[in-house]
């Protein structure tokens, strides 16, 4: 059906942008001159693979490609890229971590540089320098690309992706509400009111590695509760997270007929494209997608964007998923990897993929917040700041591989939705969350 959307069709339209953006505004990044590049002696004879994740716009791979076919024709290094799916990054990151063999450069998600950072190469030359020629980095691209409590750059983050909320404005405004509100009570009101219409939310609850940890973080960090303390001790038993709990506990019945327990990272694109969800979070992939099929552009029109509410948080309590790009130890031309890595952030090949990306990616350097793309829509504007968010998996303790283990074994996606299916008292779902967090970071 023409309204169902799936993860490697999520954009058909776009394609005209692959050729460097040209349909956005003009670009008007501001570059500082005279900032000189690492000296970085290319091996004779390098070769290059590196590995990332899927797309989920589709000019994303076909930019990528381009540049870095451009950078073979400029150097002469042959660069191979595979692209894989979301669920599997992660296991193949373990594996060439583990064998030592396999990719020179993995671009993976967040936190993973600092699961393997004995077996990586320092990138801060190429970050330094790309700092000082691009404004800085942005606050969770520094958090994400420096080990924790050093200056040395371990990962290299390529661009961030928020869920904010994605809502249908004849709906909320049917029950009587002009925006969602950025109280928790008044958002819960609104959900009820939602579900008494027939018109429903829903948030994924299954172990979905944006979807999922994004709503179990938003829930969480919205009542004040972290799984770790400043230290990184296990803070996941508090009465923050017990009145987290308590919640979700009213809020699941507000969701969509058959509930979200099972859904993955697409099953809300899904539902709300087929009008059995009115209101949830995600990226701007779902409002493109639906904007660029004839079928479901009533819907785009529809839409709007948000901020979830922040609750008892200062800022709005979201975690950007950030790609983040590792050099591994036993690649034999880290040299050129290095330089590779450089030149795809250089503003003639990264601005056409941030274009081309119609803000799913948002980027970890500050000239580039005023690219072409954050002028194009105005419903997108809500993402340009993504890679700013003050807020990280494993929050508030440090990134490090415990986090990046809690994250990737749904600790705390688990124990919300043991008690939204019923399984477990919110007293006794913290308890087990506890006790999982506490295997992990043995503190």
């Amino acid at each position: 059906m023409a309204n169902i959307i799936t993860r490697r069709s999520i954009l058909g339209a776009g394609a005209a942008l692959a050729a460097g953006g040209n349909a956005l505004a003009q670009s008007a990044v501001q570059v500082a001159s005279g900032v000189a590049a690492p000296n970085l002696p290319i091996e004779s004879g390098a070769t290059l693979r590196m590995l990332r994740p899927v797309r989920f716009v589709a000019p994303d791979e076909e930019v990528f490609r381009a540049n870095c076919a451009r950078f073979t024709q400029q150097t002469g290094v042959q660069v191979r890229v595979d692209f894989v799916g979301w669920e599997d990054i992660n296991q193949q990151t373990a594996v060439t971590a583990n064998t030592g063999a396999g990719p020179d450069v993995i671009v993976g998600f967040g936190d993973a540089p600092h699961i393997y950072a004995g077996k990586l190469v320092e990138l801060s030359d190429i970050a330094e320098y790309l700092g000082r020629k691009y404004g800085g980095w942005m606050f969770a691209a520094d958090k994400l690309g420096k080990r924790h409590g050093s200056n040395n750059w371990i990962g290299l983050p390529f661009g961030g992706t928020a869920g904010p909320l994605v809502w249908r404005k004849s709906a909320v405004n049917q029950v009587g509400f002009q925006t969602p509100p950025n109280d928790l009570p008044g958002f819960l009101d609104l959900c009820r009111k939602l579900r008494q219409a027939g018109k429903p939310a829903g948030f994924a609850l299954g172990n979905a590695v944006g979807d999922g940890n994004g709503f179990a973080n938003w829930l969480m960090w919205s009542h004040g509760a972290s799984i770790t303390d400043e230290a990184g001790g296990v803070a996941v038993n508090s009465p923050q997270t017990l009145a987290a709990l308590n919640y979700l506990k009213e809020l699941y019945p507000t969701f969509v007929d058959g509930g979200t327990i099972s859904w993955g990272d697409i099953s809300n694109n899904q539902a709300y494209a087929a009008n059995n969800c009115w209101l949830t979070s995600n990226g701007v992939s779902l409002y493109f997608a639906l904007k660029n099929d004839p079928a479901t552009r009533p819907i785009a029109d529809d839409t709007e964007h948000s901020f979830l509410p922040f609750g008892a948080a200062p800022s709005w309590p979201s975690a950007p998923l950030t790609l983040n790009a590792m050099l591994f130890r036993h690649s034999r031309f880290p040299n050129a990897a290095k330089a590779l890595l450089a030149f795809l952030m250089e503003q003639p090949q990264y601005e056409p993929w941030l274009n081309a990306n119609l803000g799913y990616w948002a980027q970890p350097l500050n000239a580039y917040r005023d690219a072409g793309v954050w002028g194009s829509d105005p419903k997108i504007a809500i993402f340009r700041d993504t890679m700013n968010n003050r807020f990280w998996n494993g929050y508030k303790g440090p990134i490090s591989e415990a986090s990046g283990q809690a994250n990737a074994e749904y600790v705390l996606v688990q124990m919300f939705a043991s008690v939204a299916a019923g399984q477990a008292t919110p007293e006794a779902a913290m308890r087990e969350a506890e006790r999982r967090a506490r295997r992990i970071f043995r503190r």
